[in-house]
């Protein structure tokens, strides 16, 4: 694989500057809740700025090869180094990653969940932030690993101490799922590294050796990675602790596990057990692709069933990202390429919904759907703007959800060499109802929500309706730039495209394709 070392400091500041911002905030006594807000804002801000600089300096005509690659020792003894790089799949996530982080920090200015511990709540969004971007850069797989599970804790803490009355059944449900998942994954990694000649962790070389272990061991290894990353996803049917934990995480919490953490299992897909073990790929893409549009299917379903606002909206990100499992399982480039546009609409648009979804909580003091109505009439900007989220959510053409989704179900007409064909086609029609299904919950959800009359419990006690605030400037300031990534990437897909394109490619050489 040839790599580009240039520059090769870039990454590491990207990745730790949030660090000096949680060793900062530690050293803030707690009282100060202004200059602890000022100083998570600012790192956040020049995290961001690091990450515009990498993809301004970024050669998109060699999308295809790691950049800013950093290679040092790390734990000699396991033969393990810190080892990272970016190429075109990478650079969108890692980017989405700070943009989503930067826009929740403005967005807590104004709205620091109760309790109101606001040293300890944005010391914890930036050590997510760590975490997600070394996940997206991370080239050796220990190295992948830590990032992988530094996420973990402080999203247990933010659903356990913020989150709503069953916020501790909630947090060990995920804790629990994750480490389970996490577990085999590990024995996977390990497997893997002995069957290869236990030479080195490094993601390059066991592509490079992969492809040489025998048939049967690589499914076995597979399993272990598939359950691994299947959790993170999370797909039918590991699917369970996500209604839970998305329900009781405070709107922050919400956000940022929609938008970047269950993007970190189909990435791991992409990047690690696609490539190194492409024998076992093979064998087990009918059943992936199986799972991913039971997952569709059942997702919408469950959308249909749910009476909470928030909980319809966890139940739609299984559904859309069964989509994405569905590009990915056809092994070929314009699959892959669907299921990595996908994950990026996903998460501007579903980030938005939970960022809605917490608002209306905050003006409503409720999220059952029977009790709220007349949104269009009472707040009409956040009415409208929940409106324009909905359309993008259920794929509606020139908004972004349409380029994850049309390409993903197309992707199945005619999967890679190998693959049974007629058995894709039967999943791309069930993909194909499976949208039918999200325009009829996402239009029922916002027709119940936004039309009609104002329910009671926006009354005042002498039966006038209160009035209720509109959309306030740290709310639009935090969603405007994903209002306009919506659009402009629905617009205009290539931009995302062009840049994904020649990375897959390179992926794919394993295939033969």
């Amino acid at each position: 694989m040839n790599m580009l070392r240039e520059n090769n400091w870039v990454l590491s500041v990207g990745t730790f500057l949030p660090m000096l911002g949680v060793v900062v905030l530690m050293l803030m006594p707690k009282a100060q809740d202004r200059a602890i807000k000022l100083i998570a804002l600012v790192t956040s801000i020049a995290t961001l700025a690091v990450g515009v600089y990498t993809a301004v300096i970024f050669d998109y005509g060699q999308a295809g090869k790691m950049q800013f690659v950093a290679e040092t020792n790390w734990i000699s003894v396991i033969k393990s180094s810190y080892f990272i790089g970016l190429d075109g799949i990478s650079l969108p996530l890692y980017l989405l990653s700070m943009v989503i982080t930067l826009l929740v920090v403005i967005y807590s200015l104004d709205h620091v969940p109760s309790p109101g511990k606001p040293k300890a709540f944005f010391s914890l969004l930036l050590v997510l932030q760590t975490g997600m971007a070394g996940t997206f850069i991370a080239q050796d797989l220990i190295l992948f690993f830590v990032f992988f599970e530094l996420v973990l804790l402080p999203m247990f803490f933010m659903i356990g101490v913020w989150g709503g009355e069953q916020r501790q059944y909630a947090s060990i449900k995920f804790f629990l799922y994750t480490m389970f998942g996490s577990a085999l994954m590990l024995v996977a990694f390990l497997a893997l590294f002995v069957k290869t000649g236990a030479e080195s962790f490094s993601i390059p070389y066991l592509i490079e050796h992969g492809g040489s272990i025998a048939k049967n061991v690589q499914i076995w290894i597979f399993a272990g990675m598939f359950v691994g990353f299947a959790v993170k996803v999370p797909m039918f049917p590991f699917h369970t602790w996500l209604p839970d934990a998305h329900t009781q995480a405070p709107t922050q919490g919400s956000v940022i596990l929609a938008a970047i953490l269950l993007k970190l299992g189909t990435y791991g897909f992409v990047r690690i057990a696609l490539p190194i073990l492409p024998v076992a790929a093979r064998e087990w893409a009918p059943y992936i692709g199986g799972l991913a549009v039971i997952g569709i299917i059942y997702g919408a379903l469950g959308c249909l069933a749910q009476t909470d606002m928030k909980r319809l909206i966890a139940f739609s990100s299984v559904a859309h990202m069964g989509f994405v499992m569905l590009g990915i399982s056809t092994l070929t480039s314009f699959g892959i390429n669907a299921a990595i546009f996908g994950m990026v609409a996903h998460g501007l648009i579903t980030g938005m919904l939970f960022f809605i979804a917490g608002s209306v909580k905050e003006r409503y003091h409720t999220l059952e759907i029977s009790k709220l109505g007349g949104m269009l009439t009472q707040v009409p900007r956040l009415g409208w703007i929940f409106g324009f989220c909905t359309m993008a959510s259920l794929g509606l053409p020139g908004l972004a959800g349409f380029w994850g989704e049309f390409p993903a179900i197309l992707s199945a007409y005619n999967p890679a060499a190998g693959l049974n064909v007629t058995v894709f086609r039967v999943y791309m029609v069930i993909a194909a109802l499976g949208t039918v299904l999200a325009a009829g919950y996402l239009l029922w959800l916002y027709q119940r929500i936004a039309f009609g009359t104002p329910k009671n419990n926006s009354h005042t006690g002498d039966g006038h309706h209160e009035k209720l605030q509109d959309v306030n400037t740290y709310e639009l300031l935090a969603w405007t730039p994903l209002l306009i990534g919506i659009l402009v990437l629905g617009i205009m897909p290539n931009l995302l495209f062009s840049v994904i394109d020649p990375a897959v490619q390179a992926t794919l050489v394993v295939f033969g394709g």
